[in-house]
């Protein structure tokens, strides 16, 4: 009697793991199904967006009129006036040659949003690339971070690790990065990998570098940035520079961001 019930108490516990363990298979299943769908559905996106920039194809409005409330900035660049019609929160354009990276670059008040919805304002895993909401495209802040997930996919910034290899900054040098007015070509600087300080501590914080109040401030952050790179480009810069800085999650033990700073030179 009393091994028929050990039995059932056995069969009973087996039950329980094997049903636990059928959940957590389907709930796995379902992510990753959901996981797919999302990247297809970004990837395809992408495209879409990239097609209506290049092609110059989405015909609801007159072209060259379109302007922001502030009737002293310049007008929207011919191509973005579409994308800019279907969502106004678009700032601009980011591409790196022979990568993932050539997508539309958002901002809005709420920093968050972005970090979990696309283009069409979709909660999306991807999320999407978008500035720091203390930045400005015009008047243009002298360094506009940008910032994207380090997707295992590859997607959004996850292609940008591959600038921790010198060999690839010399194979990757430009980033093309357009804002709504005006076209530019920025030339790799700094590439390095860096933590999260807390806010009280006294240290070089590259996510608060936006605006230098003076020459002299200018160059204590590009000795800053240059100490922390991990290899030489031998670009400089100097005062007055427009400079984009892009960052990304690093999973590297010890780092939380990882960050490739790049200036203009067209």
């Amino acid at each position: 009697m009393k091994k028929r019930k050990k039995a059932k108490k056995k069969m009973d516990a087996r039950s329980i793991v094997m049903l636990i363990l059928s959940l957590v298979a389907v709930l796995s299943l379902g992510y990753f199904a959901i996981y797919c769908f999302q990247s297809s559905h970004s990837t395809n996106q992408a495209s879409n967006l990239s097609d209506i920039k290049e092609n110059n194809n989405f015909k609801l409005i007159p072209r060259a009129t379109v302007k922001l409330d502030n009737t002293d900035t310049p007008d929207i660049l011919e191509e973005y006036q579409g994308l800019y019609e279907l969502n106004k929160s678009l700032v601009g354009w980011i591409k790196i040659d022979d990568t993932q990276i050539d997508y539309p670059v958002m901002q809005t008040k709420n920093q968050d949003y972005y970090l979990n919805h696309n283009f069409d304002q979709e909660k999306d895993n991807n999320g999407s690339i978008f500035i720091d909401k203390e930045c400005s495209i015009w008047p243009r802040s002298q360094n506009i971070i940008i910032y994207g997930h380090n997707m295992k996919s590859g997607k959004m910034f996850g292609s940008l690790k591959g600038y921790k290899d010198e060999s690839y900054c010399l194979k990757h040098p430009y980033i093309q990065f357009d804002t709504l007015y005006e076209k530019g070509k920025y030339q790799v600087m700094f590439a390095f990998s860096e933590i999260v300080h807390d806010e009280v501590e006294v240290a070089f914080k590259y996510y608060q570098f936006i605006n230098a109040n003076s020459e002299v401030e200018y160059n204590s952050y590009m000795n800053d940035m240059k100490e922390m790179s991990l290899y030489d480009t031998g670009v400089t810069s100097q005062y007055g520079d427009a400079l984009i800085t892009l960052s990304t999650c690093d999973y590297s033990a010890g780092s939380e961001r990882f960050v490739v700073v790049a200036k203009k030179v067209e």
